[in-house]
C-alpha cells in the first residue's frame, strides 16, 4: 500500500516562503513520477509542479514559474515544493500525487496520477 504523507503547510503574509514535503511510503519511491497539486475553495484541483523519477526534468504552470520549485530525495523517499514570494491566490491545499505510468517523463493532470495524499493547508495572508 502506497501512502503519501504531506507536511509544512501553515500561515504566512504575502511576499513569505514555506516549504512542503511529502514522504512516500510502502513501495519504490524512484519509481514514481511525482507532483504537486492545489485546490482552494469553489474551485478546481490544479496543477502546480511535477518532476520525474530521476528528478532531471520539472515543469510548473505559468502562475507558479519563478516562485515555485519542485525537488526530490530518492534516498529519503521525498518530494519537496519550495514556495517564495507566496501571495494570496496561492492559499489552497496542496496534494502530493505520485504516478507509477510510463510514457512521460512528468505529468500535468491529475488523472495520470495513481496516489495521492490527504493534503496540507497553505494559507496566504495579504
Amino acid at each position: 500500500q502506497v501512502q503519501l504523507v504531506e507536511s509544512g503547510g501553515g500561515l504566512v503574509q504575502a511576499g513569505g516562503s514555506l516549504r512542503l514535503s511529502c514522504l512516500v511510503s510502502g513501495s519504490t519511491f524512484s519509481s514514481y513520477v511525482m507532483g504537486w497539486f492545489r485546490q482552494a475553495p469553489g474551485k478546481e484541483r490544479e496543477f502546480v509542479a511535477t518532476i520525474s523519477k530521476s528528478g532531471g526534468n520539472t515543469d510548473y504552470p505559468a502562475s507558479v514559474k519563478g516562485r515555485f520549485t519542485i525537488s526530490r530525495d530518492n534516498t529519503k523517499n521525498t518530494v519537496s515544493l519550495q514556495m517564495n514570494n507566496l501571495k494570496p491566490e496561492d492559499t489552497a491545499v496542496y496534494y502530493c500525487a505520485a504516478s507509477n505510468r510510463w510514457y512521460a517523463r512528468t505529468y500535468v493532470i491529475g488523472s495520470q496520477y495513481d496516489y495521492w495524499g490527504q493534503g496540507t493547508q497553505v494559507t496566504v495572508s495579504a
